[in-house]
């Protein structure tokens, strides 16, 4: 499960950034370099939890969610993982999540956003 989400992060960080387009992409670096930094990370962040929060089959999960904070986790988790200056100091997802009996619908509605 981490791989996928991590894989399905990535592909999110890729869209939101626009580096599938025609254009010039730097290849040196770390990828959190190469897709722009925390800027392109603020972003894809951003834009997936306006997805999944206007998601009916999922945005329960998120009533009682401090989003502010929410986003800064998801945001520290993906810049650490693809490389960037701060270390992810979170709990891992398998626990983070363990209590909300997530099912394979859940989890593949939330893939569909990212």
């Amino acid at each position: 499960m981490k791989t996928a989400i991590l894989s399905l992060s990535l592909l999110m960080l890729m869209f939101a950034t626009g580096c599938c387009q025609t254009r010039a992409v730097k290849t040196t670096g770390s990828l959190y370099d190469r897709i722009g930094g925390q800027a392109a990370i603020d972003a894809a962040v951003d834009l997936f939890y306006t997805k999944v929060l206007a998601d009916e089959r999922v945005n329960h999960f998120f009533d009682d969610v401090n989003m502010n904070k929410q986003h800064n986790k998801q945001k520290q988790f993906l810049g650490a993982v693809l490389g960037g200056p701060v270390p992810y100091e979170g709990r891992d997802m398998r626990t983070a999540h363990k209590s909300l009996e997530l099912t394979e619908a859940d989890f593949g509605a939330i893939a569909g956003h990212l």
